[in-house]
């Protein structure tokens, strides 16, 4: 299980306090690390959930070292729920985007780094990212790299996409969309092609989609008292996240003459443990580059 190195580790286990006796959830069960950490915090038991069979192939090792305190189950964690059983949970952690070992296999076709396919399907099944950039139009293309990936040159490396048709390899639309942004991209502080590969990795998977089924869901399957932790990586999602805890928290705004209460029917679900994002350290960033954009939100579930 090596090569993935869970972000915010410690401060994840801090937001989650697992107990003896009590059961948690992993819904991104990635490399394990978070998992593996929380079944060794306490004598408790964990459902892994990944919808990339290649991660609950990964987890074996896990589940026989832990001798059945461990569950592993591939879906989505939108589905949390219904692989529950109906049953509830003292805690649920979500590690958003993709693994280390999505990105560090070419052939995943998750990154720019290396070649492989266009791929960037976390379940290996559905619609790919070649797929989609080679039969969809130039608003659609624009939409999803503007959008999703908050890239200010969208419209130009949509019509530069559909002029190249067919792309099939990482390297092929990762090159294109370097000579795109032109010489200039040169400075970018990331690589040219970051925003539009976030896009449509994001587009394909449905990750935004995911992230807000996900976390009714979750909320529907917390115990009282039950915590749930979301680590995201990029705006998009934190703001998401944000605006559901706020929501369906004690910190929900409340109703004025001028303005309907934010507050959902039934009163709040949550007591936040995070008022701001919490942030990895200066030190972690140094040791695992992929931690410096990482936002991590916490908060206990209230009693219905």
């Amino acid at each position: 299980m090596s090569g993935h190195l869970p972000v915010m580790l410690k401060e994840v286990l801090a937001m989650l306090a697992p107990k003896d006796g009590e059961h948690y959830v992993d819904g991104t069960f990635g490399g394990g690390g978070y998992t593996r950490a929380i079944l060794e915090a306490a004598d408790c038991r964990v459902l892994g959930i990944d919808r990339d069979p290649d991660a609950i192939a990964r987890g074996q090792e896990l589940v026989a070292r832990f001798g059945g305190r461990l569950t592993l189950m591939q879906g989505e964690f939108s589905q949390v729920r219904s692989l529950l059983g109906g049953a509830r949970t003292n805690g649920v952690v979500l590690d958003l985007g993709v693994s280390s070992f999505q990105f560090d296999e070419p052939e995943r076709g998750f990154s720019f780094r290396a070649d492989g396919p266009l791929d960037m399907r976390m379940s290996r099944d559905g619609m790919s990212a070649a797929e989609f950039v080679n039969t969809a139009d130039e608003p659609a293309l624009t939409h999803v790299i503007g959008r999703l990936g908050e890239e200010k040159n969208a419209r130009r490396i949509a019509r530069a996409i559909i002029a190249a048709r067919p792309l099939r390899t990482t390297a092929e639309l990762a090159e294109l969309v370097t000579t795109v942004q032109g010489p200039a991209s040169a400075r970018f502080a990331i690589h040219p092609a970051t925003r539009t590969f976030q896009a449509l990795r994001i587009h394909v998977n449905d990750e935004l989609g995911q992230l807000t089924r996900g976390l009714e869901a979750s909320k529907a399957a917390l115990a009282p008292d039950g915590r749930l932790g979301v680590v995201a990586f990029h705006s998009l999602e934190d703001r998401i996240v944000k605006q559901f805890l706020s929501a369906h928290s004690t910190a929900a705004p409340r109703a004025s003459r001028h303005a309907p209460d934010m507050r959902r029917s039934g009163g709040a679900s949550f007591r936040l443990l995070t008022r701001r994002p919490l942030t990895p350290g200066d030190a972690e960033i140094q040791s695992n580059p992929r931690a410096r954009s990482a936002r991590l939100r916490a908060a206990i579930r209230l009693a219905a």
